[in-house]
């Protein structure tokens, strides 16, 4: 319902007097103009009772409900807790974010700091032990190539000859033999067959003779190939050795300090993530007002963007109004005074003034009309949210 009410209240005063002698008076009596009281216009308006600030508290995650700290009619604090989710996972993800970021620091640590000395002792022993186990492989080398070995086939190269020798003598002594003997005679036939039996001996000494000749040939091949082989492993270790000492003495590359400074960024990142994800399993009240509504339950459910909580600033009401057409609202401003009469309490009125107006029309019961919020001054406990009301504000 619109209503514009002009108030106007005029007095009129006459002045006369009556004497038994009165004054010559003209033909024409005039009447004194009278005095007119300033006319207040009011411009009135329905509207509803809504708290000054409110608000429908929901998660932003889904899960169990595991705590509900408040009850309807409850008065909370910013900041205070409402409800809390089962955060189990949460806390665990973040202690494993907390520890990942502090082994991240400490390698980067680690890298900046340098080498500590007993890693560069470590490293210089290392290399000491390399150095001396290849002079053994090359002194063991030396001894196989130049020394026993060398001398032992000598020995079997002179016992071949003297076996070779020992052959050409017994074949002159028995083709000898064969020449100046005759078949027929048996002392004759005697002396060829101790001829045989001695040059025979003498063939299978010389095959023993070759046959030591070449194993102790192949026996020093064996030997050499085997000390080359301990010179090279040993000459590897001395070169590994010396290049970790290297290596450990150069400190850490610039690119391994960059990475192991992402790798704490990464870290950090991680856990801000987790314990933003923690920070969501409890609901919190966003000013100090009055729990309104709670509609949940432990061990409930919750989806994101179920309404869990209702929190009002109930002891701080306005009137909300769509009732003033564009002929009203142009003498409407900001700080205006006015009243507001609820129907639920006839009689009473309340203080209040414009806090807000409208900048653009909605259409409202098929009317063009603008919305306009009048903030109560004084307030009573019977006064709730959602009553009608009527604001009468004073245009000048």
């Amino acid at each position: 319902m619109r209503k514009l009410i002009i108030l106007g209240l005029a007095t009129a005063l006459l002045v006369g007097g009556c004497d038994t002698v009165a004054p010559p008076q003209s033909s024409v009596e005039k009447t004194p103009a009278p005095e007119t009281a300033p006319e207040t216009a009011l411009v009135a308006a329905e509207g509803v009772l809504e708290p000054a600030r409110w608000s429908e508290l929901r998660f932003e995650v889904a899960g169990t409900v595991a705590e509900v700290a408040v009850e309807a009619g409850e008065t909370v604090e910013v900041g205070a807790a409402v409800a809390r989710l089962d955060d189990t996972e949460a806390q665990l993800a973040v202690r494993e974010a907390e520890f990942a970021l502090a082994a991240a620091e400490a390698n980067l640590a680690l890298l900046q700091a340098g080498p500590p000395a007993e890693e560069i002792a470590a490293g210089k022993a290392n290399l000491d032990d390399a150095g001396a186990a290849l002079e053994r492989a090359l002194a063991q080398r030396d001894e196989v190539t130049g020394g026993a070995t060398t001398a032992d086939i000598a020995a079997a190269q002179a016992e071949l000859t003297a076996a070779e020798g020992e052959w050409l003598r017994a074949r002159d002594d028995r083709d000898a033999l064969f020449r100046n003997t005759d078949e027929g005679d048996e002392d004759d036939m005697e002396e060829r067959d101790q001829a045989n039996y001695r040059f025979a001996a003498v063939v299978e000494a010389l095959e023993a003779a070759r046959v030591t000749v070449a194993a102790r040939q192949s026996t020093a091949g064996e030997r050499v190939r085997e000390a080359e082989a301990s010179v090279a492993s040993a000459e590897a270790r001395r070169d590994i050795a010396a290049a970790e000492l290297a290596l450990v003495e150069a400190g850490s590359e610039a690119w391994e300090i960059a990475s192991a400074e992402a790798d704490v960024a990464e870290a950090t990142a991680a856990l801000n993530v987790a314990a933003a994800a923690l920070v969501k399993m409890v609901l919190r009240s966003p000013f100090r007002g009055t729990v309104t509504k709670v509609d949940v339950e432990v061990g409930g459910l919750v989806e994101p963007g179920q309404v869990v909580a209702v929190v009002a600033t109930v002891n701080q009401l306005e009137v909300h109004t769509l009732d003033l057409t564009e002929l009203d609202v142009a003498r409407v401003a900001a700080g205006r005074p006015a009243t507001v009469s609820a129907d639920a309490l006839p009689g009473t009125k309340f203080r209040g003034h414009v806090t807000r107006v409208g900048l653009r029309a909605e259409d409202y019961r098929g009317d063009v009309t603008y919305p306009v919020t009048v903030a109560l001054d004084e307030t009573a406990s019977e006064l709730r949210w959602g009553m009608t009301a009527l604001v009468e504000i004073q245009l000048d």
